[in-house]
């Protein structure tokens, strides 16, 4: 019994992933037009569909609007890699981004269908991100993971711009 949880043990700890050290240093500067007020808005769903074909929605989950900046372009790369989704389990243990990198983000909060909306965005490209997990949170392991996408706002929208986010 012993050896059986050392060895899943092991296996989870393996699969934490250790992020990359940052080579771009975050511009507040480059980051700030996303304090600036623009007139799109930007609507979208996040959801992840399990192996058993049920759909699972963020709700309740904090959704973030982030620059696509140098340094953003290099954590989500870090972080994604080619994927639009990392599973819960890939997590990196240590993740301790520039203090100045949060504060230059918009959130909200999606509801309980999933659905997440941000009003008044500048111009400039984004990323959207948020998690979407499921499972006993005492548990080992949980199921889902984190998921994004990007988004180009260019000022000239007459229409909401709509973000899927479900890693596909």
């Amino acid at each position: 019994m012993r050896i059986g949880l050392g060895i899943v043990l092991a296996l989870a700890l393996s699969a934490c992933v250790e992020r990359k050290p940052a080579t771009v240093a975050f511009s507040v500067e480059e980051a700030a037009f996303i304090r600036k007020t623009g007139t799109t808005t930007i609507t979208g769903h996040a959801f992840r569909t399990k192996p058993s074909g049920a759909v699972v929605n963020a709700a309740g989950q904090l959704v973030r609007l982030v620059p696509a900046t140098g340094y953003s372009r290099e954590r989500f790369a870090n972080f994604y890699g080619p994927r639009k989704f990392v599973p819960h389990r890939g997590y990196p243990r240590d993740d301790n981004p520039d203090p100045a990198y949060g504060e230059y983000t918009r959130t909200t909060k999606a509801e309980s269908n999933g659905r997440f909306v941000f009003e008044k965005v500048a111009p400039g490209d984004y990323f959207v991100t948020t998690q979407v997990i499921w499972g006993d949170e005492d548990a080992l392991t949980r199921e889902g993971g984190s998921v994004y996408d990007s988004v180009t706002v260019t000022g000239k929208e007459t229409q909401p711009l709509h973000v899927i986010l479900s890693g596909y």
